[in-house]
């Protein structure tokens, strides 16, 4: 095979050559890549078609060779990769389908009494506070408890209500509005209300990332998930 036949084979046309049937192989066409064997079948009819007084310079070839098996190797890697990407994304999916009928420690203002009354809950604080409050209200607005937690350091500060309101009676169904506020000397300290939920369904995001669906607060990733109940 000579070099103008490799290249028609590949799909190539050399400027001025003709198939010898006078017909253009089309078997090739629109291939954008070489692939290793279209590499070595060029490189050998390079070799094949040299000019014996300017033979292929050595040096040259084994940095084409070199070259070549750089990309092929990054290739082959860029394919492991997403095998494992994908097989991740799968494995993630079915560990969140574990989380139905679970309950989650999450951000939220929502909360639902426990079978028992009450709710549990906890305070995120971005700073070290001095004085730490968590209000409790009707689904009206109404106040039905304000529980003090006092100083408290930097970090989640877990907080537990018996349902029970501030002038002793039962607070009822719900669902319950939680508020927080933390100040210290310097006033007012970042605080955000964690609150715990049953997670009734999981469903992948627009993003391929599986998504816990909690009653009262929506859809939350999987990293919003502050602790497992």
């Amino acid at each position: 095979m000579d070099f103008d036949s490799t290249l028609q084979t590949l799909g190539i046309k050399r400027y001025g050559a003709s198939s010898p049937s006078g017909n253009t192989d089309t078997a090739n066409l629109g291939k954008t890549e070489m692939d290793q064997s279209d590499f070595l079948t060029l490189m050998t009819a390079q070799l094949k078609n040299q000019d014996p007084f300017e033979p292929v310079d050595n040096t040259q070839m084994v940095a084409q060779m070199a070259q070549f098996s750089s990309l092929s190797g990054i290739t082959e890697m860029n394919t492991t990769l997403k095998a494992i990407s994908d097989k991740l994304a799968g494995t993630s999916l079915g560990d969140a389908l574990g989380y139905v009928g679970k309950t989650v420690l999450t951000e939220g203002s929502t909360a639902y009494p426990r079978t028992t009354g009450g709710i549990a809950g906890a305070v995120a604080l971005a700073d070290n506070a001095t004085d730490v409050s968590v209000t409790i209200s009707d689904p009206s607005g109404k106040t039905l408890k304000t529980i003090v937690l006092g100083a408290q350091d930097k970090g989640a500060v877990a907080f537990d209500w018996d349902g029970v309101t501030e002038s002793g009676d039962p607070a009822g169904e719900g669902p319950f509005t939680v508020k927080v506020t933390a100040r210290n000397a310097d006033g007012a300290v970042s605080a955000t209300p964690l609150v715990w939920a049953p997670v009734s369904t999981v469903s992948l995001g627009s993003d391929g990332q599986p998504v816990l669906t909690l009653p009262g607060i929506g859809q939350i990733a999987l990293s919003d998930v502050w602790q497992v109940g």
